[in-house]
């Protein structure tokens, strides 16, 4: 009988109320929203970048040409690749926070209002990747400075 309760007592997975517990869910959960955002971000970039004509109409509507166009789908797809790395993802989603800052701003000025709302709503998610990710972050800073 003892033994049973040593065994069960000395188990390494969190309390489901506990601290850690809390943190290996949130953890999950921001993994989560990473794969998704790099999946969605991804499509979204390599769309400009084939030049869809859902992409092309949207910028023929901002007048920007095309060449804008490319630059950002391929800042979005290397963006959303970054995002799959562990080491890379706290940068890449604080890079994302600056562009969707642009394409809230965008949406706002030159295309529909009311669709500014979800950039919005993605930097908050990226601001949580970058903050989840820091010490990644800087580890990558301190590599680079080593490296230089």
């Amino acid at each position: 009988m003892s033994e049973i309760t040593t065994a069960a007592s000395t188990s390494t997975t969190p309390a489901p109320g506990s601290a850690a517990g809390r943190r290996s869910r949130g953890a999950v959960a921001l993994n989560v929203a990473r794969y998704v955002l790099a999946l969605f971000l991804g499509f979204s970039g390599i769309a400009k970048l084939i030049a869809h004509e859902s992409a092309v109409e949207s910028f023929d509507r901002m007048g920007w040409s095309h060449g804008a166009m490319y630059a950002i789908g391929g800042l979005e797809t290397a963006g959303a690749i970054a995002l799959l790395i562990p080491l890379l993802a706290g940068v890449a989603a604080l890079a994302f926070c600056g562009l969707l800052a642009g394409a809230s701003v965008v949406q706002l000025t030159l295309l529909d209002p009311p669709n500014a709302v979800m950039p919005a709503v993605l930097i908050g998610v990226m601001a949580l990747i970058a903050r989840d990710r820091r010490a990644a972050t800087a580890a990558l800073i301190a590599l680079a400075r080593r490296r230089a």
